[in-house]
């Protein structure tokens, strides 16, 4: 072969390589994204794209928990819920949603919110409720030791608070509020899983539906 067919032969081989490299990764491109269909169906009142998730994201069971993060009754549930999160970890997850009823609220959402922008929401929420009696006195909060609160897990103080007051933020609470009215949320926590309302109000009443809904998608049948 004279060094002219070679040098050919090489650019063919070169053009064929980029077109057919071309043609796999725009394949594999078009199985890896997400059609606009899927976006919008994963999309409810009950789960919006920026809810934040605790546990495995494509977990087959969705906890849908609207909290207040001053109510005394979310932070009793709170360790229970973490509890079923660890019992069912590929299972299970929770999606976090706000109603923010008692005053002072919506303020502590904005700390939360904030905080998960430096990666430290779970342990702020946590840290909110665990030391709930020393900042969310109903009708006297004190969002000033809230702050202080979420500072304790190492949130970075300026940045936090200049996020805390961004359109974003301002739009989480919104939509939040307008899913409480439309979901009739009346009380926290209220839970829903898989879409199915708690009714027996009580840690075995959300043990046990939490356990129906994973025995029906073990199964693949719905209830």
């Amino acid at each position: 072969m004279n060094r002219r067919l070679l040098v050919f032969v090489v650019a063919v081989a070169a053009i064929l390589t980029f077109v057919v490299g071309g043609y796999i990764y725009a394949y594999v491109r078009m199985l890896q994204t997400p059609t606009s269909a899927t976006t919008s169906a994963a999309e409810t009142s009950l789960v919006r794209a920026h809810s934040p998730v605790i546990g495995k994201v494509d977990a087959p069971v969705t906890i849908v928990e609207f909290l207040d993060p001053s109510c005394e009754a979310c932070r009793a549930f709170f360790p229970i819920v973490k509890d079923v999160l660890a019992q069912y970890p590929d299972d299970v997850r929770l999606v976090v949603r706000y109603a923010a009823f008692h005053q002072g609220s919506d303020d502590a959402v904005r700390i939360i919110e904030a905080s998960r922008k430096q990666g430290k929401f779970e342990e702020v929420l946590a840290a909110l409720f665990d030391n709930q009696e020393l900042w969310a006195a109903h009708g006297a909060p004190d969002i000033k030791k809230a702050w202080e609160i979420a500072h304790g897990q190492k949130v970075e103080g300026m940045q936090a608070r200049l996020d805390s007051v961004t359109p974003e933020i301002d739009a989480i609470l919104k939509q939040d509020a307008a899913d409480v009215a439309a979901n009739k949320v009346e009380q926290t926590p209220t839970f829903f899983v898989n879409g199915a309302p708690l009714i027996d109000f009580s840690e075995e009443g959300f043990r046990t539906l939490v356990k129906r809904q994973v025995e029906a998608a073990r199964s693949g049948s719905k209830t």
